[in-house]
C-alpha cells in the first residue's frame, strides 16, 4: 500500500429515508463506546436529535462528544467542511457524512470520487443505506430517490424487521436484490447492526470487497452453491442471514420483483477474456451513451495477454479501472460485469459485450 492509501480516511456515506432508523444509528456511533474517532457530518442538528449532554465542547461548527467523536454540520460545501475536518490536529480514523432523507447519495459519493485534493487525504469506503423493512413498498412507489438510494448502496441495512411478517421480508428482501444484487443486505431492529459491519468495510473498493468475497459479482447468477455462505465471509455474523436459506428462488432474475413499481434493474454478463483494443472503446462509448441510467457498474476483465485481474468499476458517467492481483493457477479467465440503472438495453449490453471478447 501507498503511503496515500494508508493515511486516506475512510468514509462512509450514510443514506436512507426519513424514519428509516438513520438517527438512531449515528447517535450510536456518536454516544458507544467504540474505542474509535469518527467525524460525523450531518445536514441539519435539528433533525439528528442529538442529546446535548453528549457534548463536551463546541466551536461553532465542530462539536465534540464524551467518546472523542466530533460531530459537525454542513451547512454550505461539503468539500469545504471536509477540509477543515482534515486540518484538525489528532484527526479521526473514519468519516460518516449522513444525507437527508431525500438526498440522492450519488452527488454526495462523486465528491470523494471527483475532487481531487479531498481525493487525496479521503477514500469512499461504503454507501450505507437504512431501509424501512414496512414502509419500503410505498416508498418505491412515490419515490425514485428511495430506489437509488437502494441501487447505490454498498451496504443495506434493512431495519425494522420486528414490525413485519417474515413473508413481508423476504419480499421486501427479494425486491432490494431485484435493484441491487451485488449489495450486503443486514437484518435488525432499531438499527442494531455491528458498527464493525457497516463503518470500514471497505465496500466501495471493488478490489477489496473481491479479496473479502471471491463471490462478490455472482451473487445472483449462480448462487446455489454459496449463495447461503455469500455474505458471511466473515464468520461472525451468521445468524441474520442463514434464516433466508430456505428460499433461493426469490432472487433469481427470471422473476423480477413483485413491487411493481422498481424502475432499476440490474445487467449481468459474463464472457471469456477480452481484447482490450474492443473493449475499452466500448465500455468508454456505453458509458459516455448511457452514463445517467447507469447508476453503478462493476466488474473483473480478463484481459487477452494480461496475467493480472483487471478490476473495473463506475458511478454515472466516471469509470475507473486498475490491476487487481495476478490470475490464480487454474482460475479461469472470465470477464464479469455487472450494471445497475434503468432503461438499460440488456440484450444490445449482452451482444456488444461479446463482441469485445477475443
Amino acid at each position: 500500500m501507498s503511503d496515500a492509501q494508508t493515511t486516506q480516511i475512510p468514509v462512509t456515506v450514510l443514506t436512507g429515508y426519513l424514519g428509516a432508523g438513520k438517527t438512531t444509528l449515528l447517535n450510536r456511533i456518536l454516544s458507544e463506546n467504540h474505542g474509535k474517532r469518527y467525524a460525523v457530518i450531518v445536514n441539519e442538528f435539528g433533525e439528528i436529535g442529538i442529546d446535548n449532554e453528549l457534548i463536551v465542547e463546541s466551536d461553532e461548527e465542530i462539536y465534540e462528544m464524551n467518546n472523542g467523536c466530533v460531530c459537525c454540520t454542513v451547512r454550505g460545501d461539503l468539500i469545504r467542511v471536509v477540509e477543515g475536518l482534515m486540518r484538525r490536529p489528532g484527526r479521526f480514523d473514519a468519516i460518516v457524512v449522513e444525507t437527508t432523507g431525500l438526498a440522492d447519495p450519488v452527488p454526495v459519493a462523486q465528491t470523494f470520487f471527483m475532487d481531487d485534493d479531498v481525493r487525496s487525504k479521503t477514500k469512499l469506503d461504503a454507501v450505507v443505506t437504512l431501509v424501512d423493512a414496512k414502509h419500503l413498498p410505498l416508498r418505491l412507489k412515490d419515490s425514485r430517490e428511495a430506489e437509488d438510494q437502494i441501487a447505490f448502496a454498498d451496504v443495506v441495512v434493512l431495519n425494522k424487521t420486528d414490525l413485519v411478517t417474515p413473508e413481508e421480508l423476504a419480499k421486501v428482501e427479494a425486491t432490494i436484490r431485484a435493484i441491487n444484487p451485488a449489495a450486503r443486505i443486514h437484518r435488525t431492529t432499531r438499527a442494531g447492526v455491528a458498527l464493525s459491519e457497516v463503518l470500514d468495510r471497505g465496500a466501495f473498493d471493488l478490489a477489496r470487497a473481491l479479496e473479502n468475497d471471491p463471490h462478490f459479482l455472482e451473487a445472483h447468477d449462480d448462487h446455489h452453491d454459496h449463495d447461503h455462505d455469500h455474505h458471511d465471509h466473515d464468520g461472525h455474523d451468521h445468524h441474520h442471514h442463514d434464516h433466508d436459506g430456505h428460499d433461493h428462488h426469490h432472487h433469481d432474475h427470471a422473476h423480477p420483483s413483485d413491487i411493481h413499481d422498481v424502475t432499476v434493474q440490474s445487467v449481468s454478463l459474463r464472457g471469456g477474456e477480452m481484447d482490450p483494443k474492443k473493449f475499452f472503446p466500448w465500455i468508454e462509448k456505453v458509458t459516455q451513451m448511457e452514463g445517467p441510467n447507469i447508476l453503478r457498474l462493476k466488474g473483473i476483465i480478463a484481459l487477452k495477454g494480461d496475467d493480472e485481474r483487471y478490476v473495473i468499476q463506475g458511478v454515472h458517467m466516471i469509470i475507473e479501472g486498475d490491476h487487481q492481483r495476478a490470475w490464480k493457477d487454474g482460475e479461469k479467465h472470465e470477464s464479469r460485469l455487472v450494471f445497475i440503472g434503468r432503461e438499460l438495453d440488456a440484450e444490445r449490453l449482452r451482444n456488444s459485450f461479446e463482441a469485445c471478447q477475443v
